[in-house]
């Protein structure tokens, strides 16, 4: 036997070894997708053995080429590939657990179960739009500390995307911002198997879909049924390079290859094949059909002789390392925090340096604290869905990043809002502190990625000025009403709404010190009075709530507002007190991190229960019940907004000093 011919014979059992586990995990769990893995195993095999520099030792060495699978629906191809290749998080055991409690081998890939998964994927198109944030994010690592005779970060992003991803919205988003980048360093490998969950795709996609992203700029290349490792190796070599465009490689697949009677079909997309079924697939293969989850020794011994090269490869970078590090300490210092994602170390107070005085919007406070922030942590980077000049996010004496100047700290990135979240995502799983902005009412576009961060313990940042009908005149389409509650209902994310430039100073460096939470910021468009500094607890924003101003004894009514409607608070508790009630004032800022407190410590800031109390927010009540308690009153919207101007419109619905006057006397006299 030919070199040639034992090296295609042992290729073709690593790929069937995959697809029978992707097979028999699917069949043991009763449930996933064993379709795509079956007709997708050569690439998994080849991008693994063949195409990836990547180290299973070390899932977190900096300059991996990253593997995303888009198609996240497809997890066994991921799994299988994990456990071939020797990475530690996953066992042939975890496999047989496929889809099972505790399992790393869940439904669809989750970020930080394992080792070599590098997004929470499943949500198609969000995971090719975050690939294009890391491509993005080492593209910019690469030009900010690369330097002659030290090129410390090369690597690629790699990414399998299916019909689902490509028809996605986001996708047409990031895809067309990754071609004006020039992202030559992504790499997407677009399965075109014809099939949908419906039926075949030609039911609702008959576009050209090289013709588009050749539109948007990318090198695009067909493949077509050659599936062979030798021919996707190729081709993912030509994707590398082109150094100035971000690659397509459409292939046309099989899926569920094998199966005599459901390849090409929906029924092997998210169904197990059945027990006869399965059996009939293992014989084409030439498969034993008996014991399930083989694994040949040859199979296991050649994936990870294959994949052994990647401790040299990390070996040899880290050496390099060693030299940048004594010609470029603070260079080398810096690129390390990113590596390590470390948290600035920020005093809780460092930002926080506004006197009382003229009216500021929080979006004003917000944009000279980041001039602030920017120069105290290198590697905070941001950008707006092209409303710079109204949230006022641009990082002033920085660059902008474009495909000429990667070194930039400022993205543009067009009215792409969930283009956008999903990008700043991939930037944070690089390692950089990035933000994404735009108006509060269009966080609807994002609704997806902002979930996704949460998911994956990211510290992304989201900042969403204009956050209530006090945008006045551009009326109800642009008018958030729902927003803040539908932020707040989602785990794992801390939503801030400060009342004045010193709570927005303090939400900066809170957010900035996340290490495993993402921050999303509530800010005003229009003027708010600057509180008393002394009342503002350095810890404010952790603290979720606290006393802004307190009755000499027990309190007979307590006023709890949210951003621009403490101030209001703060009036008429004046008015309050002037006809001798004793009242308390109680900012809550973050209504995410207050709920983590202890009863205790809720019940010290709100006054015990059955205390009249009367909540601020011109938004909707949904939430508000639980702080406001058996004896409260909630003054909000129970609508959507209006067209006027900001004062016009609170006079309109009645979010005014004496309405809140009105509301306590009305709860004191019950």
């Amino acid at each position: 036997m030919t070199t040639v011919a034992r090296e295609t014979e042992l290729d073709e059992l690593c790929i069937n070894t995959i697809r029978t586990l992707a097979i028999d995990a699917v069949e043991k769990a009763n449930a996933g997708h064993p379709g795509t893995p079956m007709a997708l195993a050569p690439l998994a095999y080849a991008l693994y053995t063949r195409i990836m520099r990547h180290n299973p030792e070390n899932g977190s060495w900096p300059n991996r080429d990253r593997f995303v699978l888009s198609n996240g629906h497809a997890s066994m191809l991921l799994y299988a590939s994990l456990y071939l290749s020797g990475y530690p998080g996953i066992t042939l055991d975890d496999i047989k657990s496929f889809r099972q409690l505790g399992s790393p081998c869940a439904g669809h890939p989750e970020y930080g179960d394992a080792p070599g998964i590098e997004a929470t994927t499943g949500p198609l198109g969000q995971g090719l739009s975050m690939a294009v944030g890391m491509a993005l994010g080492q593209r910019m690592l690469g030009a900010r500390y690369n330097r002659s005779g030290h090129q410390l970060i090369d690597n690629c992003v790699f990414v399998t995307c299916s019909d689902g991803d490509i028809e996605e919205g986001i996708t047409h988003e990031s895809s067309s911002l990754a071609g004006h980048l020039g992202l030559g360093n992504l790499i997407v490998f677009y399965d075109d198997n014809h099939i949908s969950i419906e039926g075949d795709t030609a039911i609702a996609l008959s576009e050209d879909v090289g013709a588009r992203y050749a539109g948007y700029g990318w090198h695009v290349q067909h493949l077509g049924e050659d599936l062979s490792p030798a021919r996707l190796e190729e081709a993912a070599q030509a994707g590398r390079d082109v150094i100035d465009r971000p690659s397509l490689i459409i292939i046309r697949s099989h899926i569920g290859y094998g199966s005599p009677h459901k390849q090409d079909t929906g029924e092997v997309h998210g169904s197990p094949l059945g027990v006869e079924e399965a059996r009939l697939t293992k014989e084409f293969y030439g498969w034993p059909t008996d014991p399930p989850f083989l694994v040949p020794e040859e199979a296991l011994a050649h994936f990870r002789e294959q994949t052994a090269r990647g401790a040299e490869l990390e070996r040899e970078w880290r050496e390099r390392f060693e030299v940048y590090k004594a010609d470029y300490p603070q260079e080398a210092a810096e690129l390390q925090g990113i590596f390590d994602r470390r948290a600035p170390n920020l005093p809780a107070g460092l930002l926080k340096r506004f006197e009382p005085g003229e009216k500021i919007a929080t979006r004003k406070a917000s944009s000279q604290i980041i001039q602030v922030a920017a120069e105290h942590v290198p590697w905070l980077v941001g950008g707006s869905a092209d409303l710079a000049p109204s949230t006022l996010t641009l990082i002033e004496q920085a660059e902008s990043v474009s495909r000429e100047n990667y070194a930039g700290r400022n993205f543009h990135f067009g009215i792409r809002e969930h283009g956008m979240g999903a990008i700043v995502n991939g930037l944070s799983l690089t390692g950089w502190r990035a933000f994404g902005a735009t108006f509060l009412i269009f966080s609807d576009y994002m609704k997806g990625a902002i979930r996704l961060a949460a998911l994956m313990d990211q510290p992304s940042m989201f900042v969403y000025t204009h956050d209530s009908i006090g945008l006045g005149e551009d009326g109800p389409t642009h008018q958030p009403i729902e927003q803040l509650a539908t932020l707040r209902a989602l785990p794992n994310i801390n939503l801030v709404r400060p009342a004045d430039a010193n709570e927005t100073s303090l939400a900066w460096s809170f957010a900035l010190r996340q290490t495993d939470t993402p921050t999303a910021f509530a800010l005003s468009r229009q003027g708010l009075p600057i509180l008393d500094p002394e009342g503002i607890p350095e810890d404010a924003i952790e603290r979720g709530a606290y006393i802004l101003s307190d009755s000499d004894g027990q309190p007979q009514l307590v006023l709890i507002g949210t951003g621009s409607e403490v101030s209001l608070c703060v009036e008429a508790a004046e008015k309050l007190r002037g006809e001798g009630i004793a009242v308390r004032v109680v900012s809550m800022p973050c209504m995410d991190t207050f709920a983590q407190r202890s009863p205790s410590d809720r019940e010290a800031v709100l006054g015990a229960p059955g205390t009249a109390r009367v909540a601020v927010e011109a938004a909707s009540p949904l939430g508000w019940d639980r702080w406001i308690g058996e004896r409260g009153a909630f003054i909000g919207m129970r609508s959507f907004g209006a067209s006027a101007p900001a004062a016009d419109v609170y006079r309109h619905y009645g979010i005014t000093t004496d309405a809140i006057v009105e509301a306590a006397h009305d709860l004191l006299a019950s």
